[in-house]
């Protein structure tokens, strides 16, 4: 068998496995979750449908990279897909798109995500007190506003890495064309799986912000509005933070030191006893 009989044989069989895989997707794709959230270990979101989404990429004139990824790269995709991911677990039609684009079967379509599911999944909740959906979005908003910190620790060392890739391309005095295009097709993925948490956010800060004015309608609660507006701020001013390029100035909270009293560095009004 010739080389480019091989090529063609590899190719043929990639489009089978990706047209396989569309046809699992389709059926059931939602992504399992583990503890804490995580997404648990399938063999067919980790290995099947990503390759299937590489094939269907790569038709349609997306970057599509062959390269191995690092760690850093690894934990990026991992823990921003629960930013990615629908805010309620419930909602399995918007989980279910969403896992389709994070592996690429589909494009990915910013901006066409209802902000109202959130709300409407929680009002659908039947609870014995009706400040328990208070507390549902307080724990919601909160738990999110958390995982922006070590999300924006990882896409640093991330963005550190691309730049050295790229540095390290330039010095070579010969570079395949493979490599060139890997190279600049895993720095495109890395930053677009970045824009893209931080467009999830945004959408989740519209629906949390809906979700706490429609309550305030619907089942009043002073107390429970401030709690949620304090945490609702929290939130914001952390995609502000990832937005901004993880800057720790933006961080929530932080303020400036305080300053030191006048009266400990000799100026006041106090003056020396007169001497008789």
């Amino acid at each position: 068998m010739t080389t480019t009989s091989r090529r063609c044989a590899a190719h043929r069989c990639r489009t089978a496995v990706a047209l396989a895989c569309v046809g699992l997707a389709l059926a059931a794709c939602q992504r399992p979750t583990g503890d804490f959230g995580r997404a648990a270990p399938s063999v067919v979101h980790d290995r099947l449908m990503p390759q299937a989404g590489a094939e269907l990429a790569t038709r349609r004139g997306e970057p599509v990279s062959r390269f191995n990824l690092t760690d850093d790269e690894r934990e990026l995709r991992d823990r921003g897909w629960t930013l990615i991911r629908p805010p309620s677990s419930k909602d399995w039609i918007e989980g279910s798109r969403t896992e389709l684009m994070r592996t690429r079967i589909l494009p990915e379509t910013g901006g066409s995500a209802d902000a109202n599911r959130y709300y409407a999944y929680l009002r659908s909740d039947r609870y014995a007190s009706s400040e328990v959906r208070y507390d549902r979005v307080i724990a919601d908003v909160t738990a999110d506003a958390a995982l922006v910190d070590p999300f924006c620790r990882v896409v640093m060392r991330v963005e550190k890495a691309d730049q050295e890739r790229l540095r390290a391309l330039g010095r070579r005095k010969v570079s395949t064309a493979e490599e060139l295009a890997g190279a600049q097709a895993r720095v495109w993925e890395n930053r677009r799986y970045t824009d893209w948490a931080a467009q999830a956010l945004r959408y989740r800060l519209v629906s949390y912000r809906q979700a706490i004015d429609a309550l305030e309608i619907e089942t009043p609660s002073s107390d429970k509005v401030w709690d949620a507006n304090t945490a609702w701020k929290r939130l914001a001013a952390e995609i502000i933070r990832l937005e901004k390029g993880c800057d720790d100035d933006n961080r929530y909270g932080q303020s400036e030191p305080p300053r030191r009293s006048r009266i400990y560095s000799n100026w006041g009004t106090e003056r020396a006893a007169p001497q008789k």
